[in-house]
């Protein structure tokens, strides 16, 4: 063999290690009421970590979804056809609960400890945690509807992953997906022409086309529709309960950016059977709860994908020299590893504060719901807009190899503007915070209230909370500066965060840069003695 061929300084696999060895995510789930969860959590790390996991997620995507629309005899069947390692992806994240477990489990903080088996199961591949997302929102909403709840509730929140087409009711687990926007309206989906007539029995029959339909293979699907009374909230299944197909039907499969593990549809109905939820003409009161479920594990989804960028980047620094010097010891590349790693602890910290809020408000605490409210949309906003600019600098890290399909990256990179569009792109996400600022102000004292447990620990905080009072007060093109007022929102709850529990070097890291204004555009732009050394420390595994 020609020495041409000797493979030196070049990475190992990174392979091996507990993903949820994770210093933010581990104080957050025993912060927030779920250290009981912390074994389970381990174990689940350690999977995720393992190169046979790691095997799963690269050949669900390599291999991604073919609709068979019908079969070889000229029969319409339909079907979704997924890699095997979906299969096993799917199994591991129903049997550990990340699916809806919570929904049977009365245990405080089963909520947040599904959040952080979401955060970490999800960075092995997170196509497959669409559908698991939609199953776990589905749920609060389905339980307008009292019977339909009775009976489905307990196979959605089965740790049972029952995969084909059989009769929800002879399945031993169910998956629900969720089917809102049209080609006419996207977000606006009051503007849906779908109709569902009364059948007469108590059902309802559906005709229309969805431009996106969320996971397409699922059990059960929460719609909308145009019912006599108006837009309503409807459940269909795509088997009957006869044992019949419901005329449901798969027109395409999308071509997406990234997500390509999962499938995503456009699906026609042609009087297709479904059941109410909730009352008619209260379709997007009743659906908003599915929404904002799946809004915080948009937050979990970004803040994975960031921890999951950050680790490798700071394990091919670790690896990897050049010019004489390991990178991990080169000042910029320190500091540009050190920012990414505060991005990414802010991220994980409020993603499980948000958790806790959840899990609490689910409890019956209005004042956390209030907070919830008005912190999810300001937090859904900006941590999911920083996923993308996170992923590529991460990506940056690795340089060349990292532009090459088998590092991981592009496909981490391709992922991570999905969290910032699904349910509620960046406008959306801020005008929704308007709303409910305009709407419910309970809910800005609550959020105010949050911010002041960490008065007088960072004055550039202090500082900054200050401003952010200012600019509410000041209504005149609000809808303008919606997008600089959310975002501001977020950093000060960012910042009250980690002031409060983060280690010094991070906090004030995060104060200087974030709030106090010095810092850059790019990332590796931190001031001259931020204690970069012990940032990294909570990074490497």
């Amino acid at each position: 063999m020609p020495r041409t061929h000797e493979v030196t300084n070049q990475v190992p696999p990174l392979a091996g290690h507990d993903v949820a060895a994770d210093p933010a995510l581990l104080e957050g789930l025993r912060r927030e009421g779920a250290g009981w969860a912390e074994p389970e959590l381990h174990e689940l790390g350690a999977l995720a970590g393992s190169e046979q996991a790691q095997d799963w997620g690269r050949l669900a995507h390599a291999y991604p979804p073919v609709l068979r629309t019908h079969d070889r005899f000229g029969h319409r069947i339909d079907e979704v056809e997924f890699h095997q390692s979906w299969h096993d992806l799917m199994t591991v994240a129903v049997s550990h609960g990340i699916h809806a477990a919570p929904w049977r489990d009365g245990r405080a903080g089963a909520h947040v400890a599904r959040a952080a088996k979401m955060y970490v199961w999800g960075q092995v591949e997170p196509g497959h945690t669409c559908p698991i997302s939609m199953t776990y929102a589905a749920v609060p909403a389905l339980r307008h509807n009292p019977e339909l709840a009775a009976s489905l509730e307990p196979l959605l929140a089965a740790p049972e992953y029952d995969y084909g087409l059989r009769a929800p009711a002879t399945k031993r687990g169910l998956i629900a997906g969720m089917s809102m926007t049209e080609k006419q309206g996207g977000s606006d989906v009051r503007a849906n022409t779908t109709t569902a007539r009364p059948a007469g029995d108590g059902t309802y029959l559906l005709t229309g086309h969805k431009w996106f339909t969320s996971a397409p293979m699922s059990d059960v699907f929460l719609t909308l529709a145009q019912a006599p009374g108006g837009l309503s909230c409807f459940l269909l299944p795509r088997v009957r309960p006869d044992g019949t197909r419901n005329s449901l039907f798969l027109q395409r499969l999308k071509d997406k950016l990234g997500n390509r593990s999962n499938a995503s549809a456009e699906i026609e109905y042609e009087d297709a059977v479904g059941w109410l939820v909730g009352e008619e003409g209260r379709g997007v009161r009743t659906i908003i709860e599915m929404v904002n479920m799946t809004r915080l594990d948009c937050v979990l989804g970004s803040a994975a994908g960031m921890r999951h960028g950050l680790v490798a980047a700071a394990h091919h620094a670790t690896h990897r020299s050049a010019f004489g010097t390991r990178l991990i010891d080169a000042p910029l590349m320190t500091n540009v590893l050190a920012d990414l790693a505060i991005e990414s602890e802010a991220a994980t910290t409020v993603a499980m504060r948000l958790a806790g809020a959840t899990d609490r408000a689910i409890a019956g605490d209005a004042a956390e719901e209030a907070f919830r409210r008005l912190a999810l949309a300001v937090t859904k906003y900006w941590v999911c807009k920083r996923g993308p600019a996170h992923a590529a600098e991460a990506l940056e890290c690795l340089g060349g190899n990292g532009y090459i399909e088998d590092s991981g990256m592009p496909r981490l990179y391709r992922e991570a503007p999905l969290m910032s569009i699904w349910e509620g792109s960046g406008n959306v996400a801020a005008l929704d915070a308007l709303r409910a600022m305009a709407r419910q102000p309970e809910s800005v004292e609550a959020f105010f209230t949050e911010l002041s447990h960490a008065a007088g620990a960072d004055h550039r905080l202090d500082d900054a909370v200050a401003n952010l009072h200012k600019e509410l007060a000041d209504t005149s093109a609000i809808e303008l500066r919606a997008r600089r007022l959310v975002e501001s929102m977020a950093l000060v709850l960012q910042g009250s965060l980690l002031v409060r529990h983060a280690p010094p070097a991070v906090a004030d890291a995060f104060c200087a840069s974030r709030l106090g204004g010095d810092w850059g555009v790019a990332f590796g732009t931190l001031p001259a003695g931020t204690s970069t050394g012990e940032i990294l420390e909570r990074v490497r595994c």
